[in-house]
């Protein structure tokens, strides 16, 4: 981005700072992929895979192409089929949907609870037909949805959960990490994410090992052993490359992580007494990992155009929530039927959030944001 006449210029993320920090240690996991050709699968990949079930604590990690791969693989493993119902909240990224019709199932979309974003667990059971086999609560912008509630519906119902982390890496719910609530739960490491790699990258995990064997088959070609298909299956394989970088960053992880949470709580110390802003709330019993930093606002658009005139880059994620989308046109959702999507998706704005954004950055941000609307004690004076 150029600067601006402010002299400010802030990106939303910025990777090549991370890459920076530690340049020395990923050129070298580079280089030894390279040296070794383990471009596809190999030690590398079995090593990050080793690694990162550790990190989450979960027995079984099954690595793959991508996130939205994740969320497929996991559903054909659990044998989803046409006739099928699976229920996902209004507000999330389409992989989270469009699986589900991939998979041959039918889509339910349930609204989303106005304090944490995520799925409105006190709705579920309104949604749920003699037809739903399962729920994919989605942990949105790194806080954990109420995954008691979740599955406690789950369970009064026979169904399956599979929790979508793609955005909440090392995010905990009642001290517990997410990802060990459900069947199963997918991760993804697109290059953005709190855990991203230098290309697409993802990962499933479960406690079930029986499923975990049917995931990783199924993700490669359909067998475990070159030339040994048990079943039909896809290609969506980790790359060495991908998992060489991804076992470094993971060690950085928790630092990054608590470097987040302090930008976070540095924004809403600022922000908080700004007329017409929401900072984002985090529920009891919940470790939100600030994957996104989201605030509210009546006026998003015109903050966001302030925002860009001041150097500082933003996002909308989302502008529009999932039954809203032309492709699912053929649903014909009313806006009545998702209140809480619908506020979001027309008030939220994404200020930028990635570990190494400096102090001057966020009281930059800050500023720019309080002088599109003045704070109490402001406007006070």
């Amino acid at each position: 981005m150029n600067n601006t006449s402010s002299g400010v210029s802030i990106p939303f993320v910025d990777l090549y700072a991370q890459y920076l920090s530690i340049k020395g240690e990923i050129d070298a996991a580079i280089a030894a992929v390279i040296t070794s050709s383990s471009f596809i699968r190999g030690p590398f990949v079995e090593e990050f895979e080793q690694d990162f079930a550790k990190a989450v604590g979960a027995p079984h990690c099954v690595s793959c192409a991508n996130g939205t791969d994740a969320l497929y693989i996991a559903m054909k493993a659990l044998r989803v089929r046409a006739g099928d119902e699976v229920i996902v909240p209004a507000m999330s990224w389409i992989s989270t949907s469009e699986t589900v019709t991939q998979s041959g199932a039918t889509v339910v979309f349930c609204d989303i609870d106005p304090l944490t974003y995520t799925i409105d667990a006190t709705k579920l059971e309104s949604v749920i037909t003699s037809r739903t086999v399962g729920i994919i609560p989605v942990h949105l912008y790194g806080q954990p949805a109420d995954m008691g509630a979740v599955i406690d519906v789950a369970e009064r119902h026979a169904l399956w959960v599979i929790e979508d982390c793609a955005q909440a890496h090392l995010a905990e719910f009642r001290g517990r990490q997410v990802g060990g609530f459900g069947v199963a739960a997918t991760f993804s490491f697109y290059p953005g994410k709190n855990l991203g790699a230098m290309g697409d990258a993802g990962a499933i995990i479960t406690a079930d090992r029986a499923l975990a064997e049917r995931m990783a088959m199924f993700a490669r070609h359909g067998g475990l052993v070159k030339g040994e298909h048990r079943i039909e299956g896809v290609n969506s394989r980790l790359d060495g490359l991908q998992a060489a970088i991804l076992s470094v960053k993971l060690r950085y992880l928790p630092a990054w992580t608590k470097r987040r949470d302090e930008i976070a709580r540095r924004y809403s110390e600022r922000l908080a007494n700004i007329s017409g802003i929401v900072v984002p709330r985090v529920a009891e019993e919940r470790k939100h990992v600030w994957h996104l930093y989201v605030i509210c606002h009546d006026q998003r658009d015109a903050l966001a155009a302030h925002l860009k005139e001041q150097g500082i880059q933003t996002q909308l994620n989302y502008p529009r929530a999932l039954p809203f989308l032309p492709c699912y046109r053929r649903l014909e959702a009313q806006v009545e039927d998702f209140p809480g999507a619908d506020a979001l998706q027309r008030r939220c704005l994404s200020l930028p959030m990635f570990a190494e954004l400096a102090e001057r950055q966020i009281e930059a941000v800050s500023a720019a944001v309080s002088s599109f609307a003045p704070s109490a004690a402001q406007r006070a004076c």
